[in-house]
């Protein structure tokens, strides 16, 4: 039974695929079994529904979560207590420094930048003729995975020698413009800049879809009241659509800022994280898997834990607001 464990060969492994999901569909189906009877006491059809979501997130998340925090405080092969030693060098240390004030940028421009683009687009091309063209081809970007995403923008800065055709589009367009061809993704800061660029790219359609319905929930009556006042054009962006859509935005800015946060698959492909473009999400692999230091991965991994939390208390308690409201 070790191929079933360690499958190595491809139809071991497709053989392993099939027997889990057919175990999953068995599993399923005994819950269903069991449960999907009457006269059974409350307590038994809710413990069957509930009970592996509950096993699977308490021993698929939260149990490694905990150990990952413990390790953080560690050393290397998780003997010997250190207490905050590890968070301390992570502060302190030059290129780790680097790595969160990379982490501080992208939280704070993909999420504004991303939502400021979404919201212009979805006012722009609200009720016009080619409205659902337009918004199909900035949404497009949402349908492509973070890789690929990463391996396009990676051709569009490809670099080549001055003289050498250009494969890379945005060095094509600037050897037309008169200029010399640029290596975007090894000269820090701009790199970091360059790639935060694919993730507003990507965003930016997400932020796009949320706004855009909740601009079509505005009710016609706030519009036309506010145009009899005379307020139109910026004034009844400013002044009418923020205001209406203030809770959509929130919702968005807090969504897009936490998967800046996890942002791992753009800075791996375009980079792997040298020439200082590295992020927390990054580096936590990379000190994990790649230079042997899981306690300053498990530190990084808490860290990302601590930054992520008040996002999402912030972001729970303005949807139970706007709740509230309505």
């Amino acid at each position: 039974m070790s191929w079933f464990l360690k499958p190595e060969t491809q139809p071991e492994k497709i053989l392993v695929m099939l027997l889990a999901i057919l175990l999953f569909a068995l599993v399923m189906a005994l819950v269903l079994l069991v449960v999907d009877r009457p006269r059974l006491p409350k307590w038994v059809p809710a413990t069957g529904y509930l009970g592996p979501a509950v096993l699977l997130i308490t021993f698929g998340l939260l149990w490694p979560g905990m150990l990952t925090i413990k390790a953080s405080f560690f050393d290397r092969l998780n003997r010997d207590f250190v207490g905050l030693e590890n968070y301390i060098y992570i502060f302190t240390d030059q290129g780790f420094l680097i790595v969160l004030g990379n982490t501080v940028l992208w939280v704070v421009l993909v999420p504004l930048v991303a939502t400021a683009l979404g919201l212009i687009y979805a006012v722009l091309v609200d009720r016009t003729r080619a409205e659902k063209l337009a918004k199909t081809l900035i949404f497009l970007p949402m349908a492509i995975s973070m890789v690929g995403a990463g391996i396009i923008w990676k051709f569009m800065y490809e670099y080549k020698p001055k003289g050498v055709n250009q494969i890379g589009l945005l060095n094509q367009v600037v050897v037309w413009l008169g200029g010399e061809p640029q290596q975007w993704l090894l000269n820090p800061p701009l790199n970091t800049f360059m790639l935060i660029v694919v993730m507003i790219w990507i965003q930016a359609g997400f932020a796009m879809t949320v706004l855009s319905a909740a601009i079509k929930a505005i009710p016609d009556e706030i519009i036309e009241a506010a145009k009899v006042d005379g307020v139109t054009g910026t004034k009844l962006f400013f002044w009418v659509t923020i205001p209406s859509v203030r809770p959509a935005i929130i919702v968005v800015l807090t969504t897009i800022a936490m998967a800046t946060l996890k942002a791992f698959d753009i800075v791996y492909t375009m980079t792997g994280g040298n020439f200082n473009t590295s992020v927390v999400a990054n580096e936590f692999y990379f000190q994990s898997f790649v230079q042997g230091g899981p306690q300053i991965g498990a530190a990084l991994a808490t860290l990302l834990f601590i930054m992520i939390t008040p996002i999402i208390v912030y972001n729970l308690r303005q949807m139970r607001i706007s709740e509230g409201e309505r």
